[in-house]
Formats: C-alpha cells, structure tokens, sequence
C-alpha cells in the first residue's frame, strides 16, 4: 500500500482515511470512485490503475473502508452507513462534487448508501459481485454462500479481552479469502501477495479488533430491498458466472429491485470470479468506458 495515502474527515468524531488515487485529479474528467471487498485495500484495483484507456477517460479515486487498509478512527464501532458517509465526506475533501461509484461485494452495497445518502453526487453506480440483501435464507436458496457460518468462526476466534500484540490472520482465513475472491487457480504471485497484504495490515490488537469489526458488519448487515426503490442513479451490475459467493440468480432477481432507477443493466462475464476486477480486468475496463461515457455530464 505504498502508494496509500491518509485524508482526515470528521464522521465518527475523525477519521484518517486510507485512499488512492493514481494520477493527479482532473475536474474536465469524470470520477470513479473504487471501494474495495472485504479485508482487502485499495490494492485490489490495481488493474484497473495500470489500464491506461480507463485512466485517459476518468479519474479513479480508490477509499478504502473503515476497518481496512490504512483508514483508522477512535471508535471500535463502525457500521456499512458510516463508510458510506466517510466517503463522501473523502469526496468532499478532495473537491471531488460528483462520482460514479463502483464497488466489489462489500463495496456493492456502499455503492448504493452512497447514492441513498448523496443522490445529487452520484451519477451512477457500478456494484461487482455483490448482493443487496443481509445474509438472508433467501439469498442461500438462490445459490449464494452461507456468510452467517462464514463469518461466525473467525468473529468467535477474534473476539477477546486478552491482549493479542503476536495477531495476524492465519494463513488458512488468508487462502479462504483469496480462493472465494480470485479462484483457488489465481496465479502464486496474487494469492502470496494478498496473505502478506492481509496479515500486514491486521496485525496487532489493533488489526484483531478491525478485522473483528469487518466481520461483523459482513454477518450482521441490514438488507437493501426496501431502500432500493429510492435508487435515481443508472445501475450497471456486473457479475461472474463463477462468482462462489453471490449468485447470478441472486443478482437477477435484485436488479429488477431499481424500479425508479434511471437505467438498471444486469451484465454478467463468463467465468469471472467474486473480485471480478480482478479476474476480468478487461470486460470491466470496457463495461466501465461504456457505461461512464454514456452517462457523464448528463442531467439525471
């Protein structure tokens, strides 16, 4: 996270947000906001950093969320909403006035509470791999992962009074992560790369309690559905065929949710992965070019 830099806002009495942006800002550009999947960081949209075709046509400014990456704040509790808020409030700081918005799993339901909260600063929303609904029976009837049972152990395994200075995830979490995110057939270099990223960040009681609280918000989120109807913004939901944790089935029923939406897409990519920026970098380069330039500068 070298190229991470830290940028205070004042949600949750002050945050130092962890952020990257790649090239300096451009105001004649649209902006695309990148909020990373779980305990990941901004690095996850490397690809989308180095893909200089995406990069000539808008600025890409990568948040991470509270509890990942280098964004810090006092308070041990933290919600979806208070990201949500921090973000724009990171937009605000930079002078950045309007965004496009994607966002991977996780990162797909910050897209919409930020345009819920902020509609006249989102132009757009771009939720990868995701669902908009809390880990719900429904959603495993279609097909998705049981996040409840996914998430209980390690929120059980971190959840102490004792000091833990020697923390780290163990590398078995590490290789759950990466095997549902990038494929258990990602190259050695992107799964050796994302244990050393992960354990380096959530080291320390520090990293324990953050890791903690990730989890927690994951398992115990609040659903969307009922929300979704306030949605104005065009959607453009990308999703893999292979996606191991929210199905196509799942994301075909809640696209049709964005009932006032000013466009809603459902596009999926043969054999793309959960982190599908990463597994299909250039379906989503394009999908991104396509959909940005169609919708910048317009009234919605």
């Amino acid at each position: 996270m070298a190229n991470t830099k830290t940028i205070h806002v004042p949600h949750l009495g002050g945050i130092d947000a962890g952020y990257q942006m790649p090239y300096q800002y451009d105001s004649s550009k649209p902006t695309l906001v990148l909020v990373n999947s779980f305990t990941t960081s901004s690095e996850l949209y490397k690809g989308q950093y180095a893909n200089k075709a995406l990069t000539d046509k808008m600025n890409l400014l990568a948040i991470e969320l509270l509890g990942h990456g280098k964004t810090r704040t006092k308070s041990e509790n933290f919600t979806y909403w208070d990201t949500a808020i921090m973000n724009l409030q990171v937009m605000e700081a930079l002078g950045i006035k309007k965004a496009f918005v994607l966002g991977t799993s996780q990162g797909g339901w910050i897209t919409v509470r930020m345009a819920l909260l902020a509609p006249d600063r989102i132009e757009g929303i771009i939720p990868l791999g995701t669902s908009m609904d809390y880990e719900s029976e429904r959603t495993r009837q279609l097909g998705c992962w049981d996040g409840v049972a996914a998430c209980t152990g390690p929120i059980d395994e971190w959840t102490t009074t004792q000091a833990t200075p020697d923390f780290k995830p163990d590398e078995d979490y590490c290789n759950f992560l990466i095997d549902i995110g990038f494929g258990k057939d990602c190259d050695k270099a992107v799964r050796d790369f994302w244990i050393k990223t992960i354990q380096g960040n959530y080291k320390g009681d520090d990293g324990r309690r953050r890791a903690r609280m990730a989890a927690i918000n994951l398992r115990e989120r609040d659903g969307l559905h009922g929300r979704l109807f306030d949605v104005r913004c065009p959607v453009l939901w990308l999703h893999g065929t292979a996606d191991v944790v929210y199905s196509v089935s799942n994301a075909q029923q809640e696209i049709k949710l964005f009932t006032n939406a000013k466009s809603a897409e459902l596009t999926t990519v043969p054999d793309g992965a959960h982190f599908l920026s990463a597994s299909h970098p250039e379906e989503v380069g394009q999908a991104l070019i396509n959909f940005i330039g169609k919708w910048a500068n317009k009234h919605i």
